[in-house]
């Protein structure tokens, strides 16, 4: 005789076993050999202390940098079930340069292109199957500045003609970074991360006149950002 089961209870084992393939699949999105493929978008705000631009100059002579939006993304490789190793990606950023301390009022005096480049170690809590997973990282980056141009307010400001326009380098430099972060599992494969990250950046502009100007800018990077693990 054949034995009949009620569909309630039919639809319920189903149910129950469709939750646990779903779990065991969200599990595997952050376990050991897992890589995970962002894409999303980063703020790169500077956090500057400037001194003040060296002789010949108006006494106090300061710079601000602007914060930079751009599309980016990362790599996150999970070496065991809590250990990962992140690379940050991004389209390079535009800081624009403005007047600060005894020129805040002149406005933009050049500006300048960044391209960071960084490797963090991650450590993520709780399980790999955990819906919210916060971690915290830390790691070396180095900061590429280029095509760096002044305005003609800076070569009026440092003694420049417009024959004779100033121009800038600013310094590229290695600098550690600190994160902290978070990622939301949507389902077995997609994920949502967020995070902040510190750099601890000091670098010195170089003017053409021969000033130079020295500036802390521990940037502080925010990211969000919608991931793929494989």
């Amino acid at each position: 005789m054949t034995q009949r089961f009620p569909a309630r209870t039919v639809l319920s084992a189903t149910l129950v076993a469709s939750l646990a393939l779903l779990a065991a699949g969200a599990a595997s999105a952050q376990t050991a050999g897992t890589l995970l493929v962002r894409a999303g978008a980063t703020q790169i705000k500077p956090n500057v202390d400037s001194s003040d631009l060296t002789a010949p100059a108006m006494v106090g002579s300061k710079a601000d940098i602007r914060a930079s939006s751009r599309l980016s993304g990362g790599l996150s490789y999970m070496v065991t079930d809590h250990l990962s190793v992140d690379v940050p990606l991004a389209l390079p950023f535009k800081h624009e340069i403005d007047g600060a301390g005894a020129i805040a009022g002149v406005g933009k005096i050049g500006e300048v292109r960044a391209a960071p480049m960084t490797v963090l170690g991650q450590y993520r809590f709780l399980e790999p199957g955990s819906a919210f997973r916060p971690y915290a990282g830390a790691g070396l980056s180095y900061v590429k500045f280029y095509k760096a141009r002044g305005t003609a307010t800076l070569t009026a400001l440092s003694g420049g003609t417009p024959a004779n326009p100033t121009t800038l380098t600013v310094e590229s430099k290695f600098a550690p970074s600190l994160q902290l972060g978070a990622t939301f599992l949507v389902d077995a494969h997609w994920v949502v991360d967020a995070t902040v990250l510190r750099t601890f950046l000091k670098t010195r502009t170089t003017l053409s006149t021969g000033q130079t100007l020295d500036a802390t800018l521990d940037p502080t990077t925010v990211s969000l950002s919608v991931g793929y693990a494989f």
